[in-house]
């Protein structure tokens, strides 16, 4: 079909939920993919961070078919390999206890609150059930995490949305002890801001946080639904601030492609939530298990060196470019946020599709790169030029 052909189909039979790029995409390789028309771009996106492994990885793909041919689906009902084996490696590289599966990030950042609040409840009884969250955060669009969400302008329209939560500065302990008060069960942090901008946290702020709940007993929450599974890095980013979070949340990347989620409980809350509290139908999924065990495969000591030293390349790149429309360049590993002057962040990212490179955007004026785990550094340098073209 041609990209009109598909377009028509779109709005003629899809909610328009969506305000999608005029571009439609038919197939890809690697860190590269293709148009309709057969054109080829350097991928920046992964599919907002998901396509940890990039596209068409053999591996990955016959995982997937091995594990169909053998049990697609069967439910939390029973026991299965598949997800057991996964949840072990999860919690053996993350220092946690226990892990719960799910679909997607916003209903992991369910669970997780929801795992903060019994845990309240169970030890302190009713009144003790309030979240704090950054301002400027993003954690979902359920009604729940839209609320847990730090920006007002995903307040509307929906209403009434879930009570318990008050929104704090980041990078700002004393706006964390304004908020704070005796209802207070958890702080959920992003520890870098994705959707709101690329905003990293800073580590002295993380760790003051940290020693804070420890102090009232509070649980840290810790959502890595973009920044868990390699993309900064190390495993999680957690792990590069030099903190244990009582709960984590990821999806994304962890089944490079098929929906899959969850969270990790450290040993405290491991048994909070007990049979009946708290389920997900396709949670566990054998497929997407299978798909998870292979990017954990992928993500060795030396492949995460890797994924740091190409955030490195890349981020200098841009630097090195000099370009009147960057103002910075901020983020960890192959999660980047650049900062754009001098025309709209959706400009440039136009301008760079219809020159071969697919890019996001985040905030208000933050071009967002979030590239396949997998790039070479030959297609980080083909973005670059591309980028040179365009920017200077």
């Amino acid at each position: 079909m041609t990209f009109e052909e598909i377009k028509a189909l779109d709005h003629q039979y899809v909610l328009q939920t969506y305000t999608r790029n005029e571009l439609a995409i038919d197939h890809g390789k690697g860190a590269k993919l293709y148009d309709t028309e057969g054109k080829e771009y350097i991928d920046f996106t992964a599919g907002i961070g998901v396509c940890s492994l990039g596209y068409a990885n053999e591996r990955w793909a016959r995982a997937i078919y091995d594990q169909a041919m053998k049990l697609g689906h069967i439910s939390n009902l029973f026991y299965a390999e598949p997800y057991a084996k996964l949840a072990k490696r999860l919690v053996e590289g993350s220092g946690m206890a226990g892990a719960f599966f799910g679909n997607s990030g916003a209903e992991a950042n369910e669970g997780m609150i929801k795992l903060a609040r019994k845990y309240s409840y169970d030890k302190y009884g009713r009144g003790r059930a309030t979240v704090i969250t950054l301002k400027n955060s993003f954690h979902g669009r359920t009604i729940t995490t839209l609320k847990a969400t730090g920006q007002d302008h995903f307040h509307e329209f929906f209403f009434p949305f879930t009570e318990g939560f008050r929104y704090a500065n980041a990078n700002d302990l004393e706006s964390i002890h304004a908020a704070a008060g005796d209802d207070v069960c958890a702080v959920m942090m992003e520890l870098i801001q994705g959707e709101g901008g690329v905003n990293p946290l800073q580590k002295d702020f993380v760790q003051a946080v940290a020693a804070l709940c420890a102090e009232k007993d509070w649980l840290l929450l810790i959502d890595e639904v973009q920044t868990g599974i390699g993309r900064t890095g190390t495993l999680f980013a957690y792990q590069q601030f030099d903190i244990q979070p009582d709960v984590v949340t990821f999806a994304k990347g962890i089944a490079g492609g098929l929906p899959f989620g969850g969270f990790l409980a450290n040993e405290k809350c491991r048994n909070v939530l007990g049979p009946g509290n708290h389920g997900s139908t396709f949670g566990g999924n054998p497929m997407a298990a299978a798909a998870g065990q292979v990017v954990l495969d992928t993500l060795t000591p030396d492949f995460l060196a890797q994924v740091r030293a190409k955030g490195e390349r890349l981020k200098k790149g841009i630097e090195a470019l000099r370009s009147p429309y960057v103002s910075g360049v901020r983020g960890m590993g192959l999660m980047l946020g650049v900062g754009v002057q001098g025309m709209t962040h959706k400009e440039l990212r136009d301008r760079l599709m219809a020159n071969g490179l697919l890019t996001l955007t985040a905030g208000k004026d933050t071009l967002r790169l979030l590239p396949p785990l997998v790039i070479s550094e030959e297609e980080i340098d083909q973005g670059l030029a591309i980028m040179a073209r365009v920017m200077q």
